[in-house]
């Protein structure tokens, strides 16, 4: 398989719920911008448009499978620094936008 370019994807920005601690916001001493997470309850908060039918993080700038970047990359949370390109989540998500 070719290297997946997350530059020019962003499909996984656009296909999954987004849920992360509420320690990794800034007000908690994290790093990622309150303003861009809905906070859930005690401990978890989503990050913005992550939560929708069609989902699309409101960090995500650009069309996705073309020129896409995250607002917020040196900042973004857990689950986006951990997502693998090239993982199974990775290939549906490509798989949903026709990337592949």
């Amino acid at each position: 398989m070719d290297t997946l370019d997350c530059q020019q994807c962003g499909a996984c920005c656009a296909s999954f719920r987004v849920d992360f601690s509420k320690n990794e916001l800034q007000s908690h001493g994290g790093q990622t911008p309150d303003g861009l997470a809905e906070v859930l309850s005690e401990q978890l908060c989503r990050m913005r448009g992550t939560d929708y039918a069609t989902p699309r993080c409101a960090a995500l700038y650009g069309k996705v499978g073309g020129d896409i970047q995250c607002a917020i990359y040196e900042y973004r949370p857990a689950p986006c620094r951990e997502f693998e390109a090239g993982s199974d989540a990775c290939l549906q998500a490509r798989h949903r936008h026709h990337l592949q």
